[in-house]
């Protein structure tokens, strides 16, 4: 039994380490396109989805307009071979026919140029917020460091003037005590 997981599970690793995947960041006005060098008779599978940034699911924005993804696969000589437009995930498929670059293009498709200034405002407003959380911890905290260097201010002036009293009492009673032994001598 364990001999067969193995083996499935060895398979299985041969069939998944073929695969990639990759991570694109897109604004609403950029376009990201990617190249992959393809022999022919090569089968490709592609799975992409839209995710929010801070968001799990699609933001809600007091515009009501759709935002989508356009894409466009093209093969080596020009030819589309997948186009989707105003999606917000999907997938593709096609067998490759000769080899070379292919080449996928990925665009934010914003119907309202008003909804891609309202994320990218909601990106500038977390950025912001951020920035003032930051500030104001340091605030706190100098205040507290502050507070503890007038602590320790106040503890070392007490204790200056601790040793200064000390110190002069120390010395009225030694010239105290050597008045009165040059007394009883009668040195003086």
């Amino acid at each position: 039994m364990a001999q067969r997981s193995m083996v499935l599970a060895l398979a299985l690793w041969c069939l998944v380490a073929d695969g990639e995947a990759v991570w694109l960041e897109l604004s609403t006005t950029a376009t990201k396109c990617f190249s992959e060098k393809i022999q022919s008779n090569v089968v490709v599978i592609g799975d992409y989805d839209i995710l929010f940034d801070g968001y799990p699911t699609r933001p809600i924005l007091s515009v009501q307009v759709i935002l989508g993804l356009l894409l466009q696969v093209t093969s080596p000589y020009g030819k589309v071979l997948h186009h989707e437009d105003k999606v917000m995930q999907g997938q593709f498929s096609f067998n490759t026919a000769e080899p070379g670059v292919y080449l996928a293009c990925f665009t934010v498709d914003t119907l309202d140029k008003e909804l891609g200034v309202a994320l990218e405002l909601t990106k500038l407003e977390k950025a912001v917020q951020a920035v003032h959380e930051n500030l104001m911890y340091l605030r706190s905290k100098q205040s507290h460091m502050r507070d503890v260097s007038e602590w320790t201010n106040f503890k070392i002036t007490g204790l200056s003037l601790m040793s200064l009293s000390i110190c002069v009492i120390t010395s009225i009673a030694q010239l105290w005590h050597i008045k009165r032994f040059f007394r009883k001598k009668k040195l003086i």
